[in-house]
């Protein structure tokens, strides 16, 4: 029996070697995948199969039936949104590759707003639910059956029972402890909640290492909220353990609210095969002169979207790049984009927490240290609580607000969204905000992380090599 066993594992794990040289992304994981599971098949196999996999193979499918409803969609929504495009780039280059890797236009009329932690945001949020007419999307990573979560549930409780259509989509993961009470409630007053259903269809049972990371909040087709926050009270502050939360999110209001619509509807058909009627006309707002680019980007991609974009905007970067995120462990070819750009002349500074809620994040963000700051790149620890924005400020000529983290679980294998912003008064906005927590935090000095003892630094190169599955 237990010569059969070994002899099917190792059958098994020569099997899915064969596909992991022809999948893996490098050669180095290709390398590393295909040792393993011919020497240790019964470890490796089912950790291949559940984290080796860098494509949502599924979704990839979906998105190759050019001829769906939502393909058609698609199509019609970039045609409306070319009639609001803004085409007076001050680095026209710039523009063009981040409008082919979001596959729409950056659009103009737009009015913007800041939000800063969670009292703005979810203040902002439940606001304009209360003013939904027609309909509210809704979706997050983490719901919470909490106090803000109930605060959520019976704003939108509320606009069900008018009429207002709710849709709501979480991912099962990110959300697991949410109870089905707190669904039941939502479903019997007519809204439509569901999760993002991750494992769906029989190639993707064991599919356990994808995660949609989205935070997106659309109302009416006209307005539109993404950023950094889920729905919990821990982002509210609340939380004794962590303490202050420092969070960033963006209101849109205008075309681009229809860009971030299409985002949603596209993961809300993937997990239960409808398309809403939605209003996908486009309402320049009043005052509006903000000109916005919604990138969507995730392991569906042709094209691993996420980390073309950070490398993009380091490469553009001319005289300041300022990155703020909770978790720093990028791959080499970003991380000598940065020294690249650090020597050329620019100002970067990545801003990251000085305590963080993932041990492993944080050391490994540690180990890149030395070799960027050998380049001049400045890194911040931020002390007055936990800082979890996604944000970075390129030039004078743009913000990103979103929900991707500067590592290579949001580079690869999270669903993310980012709203790039163009507009003088946001950027300085922005760089207010960035101040204002550099204020807040401590510079690392030369040979911090040489100081530490041998076994922090054994830790923190062993945590690097896991940053692929962080």
């Amino acid at each position: 029996m237990l010569i059969a066993l070994f002899v099917v594992a190792h059958l098994v794990g020569f099997y899915s070697s064969i596909d992991a040289v022809m999948n893996t992304r490098t050669a180095q994981g290709a390398i590393a995948w295909a040792m393993s599971l011919n020497f240790i098949p019964i470890v490796a196999v089912p950790a291949y199969w559940i984290f080796g996999r860098s494509k949502f193979h599924g979704y990839v499918t979906l998105r190759q039936d050019t001829d769906s409803d939502l393909a058609q969609r698609w199509r019609k929504l970039r045609k409306g949104l070319e009639a609001h495009r803004f085409t007076d780039y001050q680095i026209p280059e710039a523009g063009r590759a981040a409008e082919s890797m979001a596959k729409m236009p950056m659009v103009g009329k737009n009015r913007v707003e800041l939000l800063i932690d969670g009292e703005a945001t979810f203040g902002s949020i439940l606001a304009g639910i209360d003013e939904a007419k027609e309909y509210v999307l809704i979706q997050f990573y983490i719901v919470h059956d909490d106090e803000l979560g109930r605060k959520v549930k019976d704003h939108l409780l509320a606009k069900a029972k008018q009429g207002v259509r709710v849709y709501y989509l979480y991912d099962e993961i990110g959300s697991h402890d949410l109870p089905e009470t707190y669904m039941k409630e939502l479903r019997d007053a007519g809204a439509l909640m569901h999760d993002f259903h991750t494992r769906k269809g029989p190639g993707n049972r064991f599919q356990l290492n994808f995660r949609n990371h989205r935070k997106i909040v659309v109302v009416d087709g006209r307005t539109a909220w993404v950023g950094g926050h889920n729905v919990g009270d821990e982002y509210m502050g609340k939380d004794p353990k962590i303490g202050r939360w420092r969070d960033t999110h963006v209101r849109i209001e205008g075309p681009a609210a229809v860009a971030a619509q299409l985002s949603f509807v596209e993961d809300w058909h993937w997990a239960t095969d409808q398309i809403p009627e939605l209003d996908w006309n486009m309402y320049a707002a009043p005052e509006g002169n903000a000109n916005v680019l919604i990138l969507p980007t995730g392991p569906a991609d042709e094209y691993e979207t996420a980390a073309l974009m950070f490398t993009h905007a380091i490469n553009t970067a001319k005289e300041r790049l300022w990155i703020a995120s909770p978790y720093f462990v990028p791959e080499s070819g970003i991380v000598h984009a940065l020294q690249l750009a650090s020597l050329r002349g620019v100002d970067v500074r990545i801003l990251i927490p000085d305590k963080s809620d993932n041990p492993m994040a944080d050391m490994a963000a540690a180990s890149f240290f030395e070799e960027l700051a050998a380049a001049g790149v400045t890194f911040y620890r931020y002390t007055d609580g936990f800082l979890h924005a996604k944000s970075f400020l390129i030039d004078d000529l743009a913000a990103g607000i979103g929900t991707t983290n500067f590592d290579n679980r949001s580079f690869r294998l999270n669903f993310e969204v980012m709203a790039f912003v163009s507009e003088p008064e946001f950027i300085e906005l922005v760089q207010d905000m960035f101040e204002a927590d550099f204020a807040s935090s401590r510079v690392m000095e030369a040979g911090e992380f040489d100081a530490k003892s041998y076994w922090y630094r054994l830790g923190a190169r062993l945590s690097r090599l896991t940053a692929p599955v962080q």
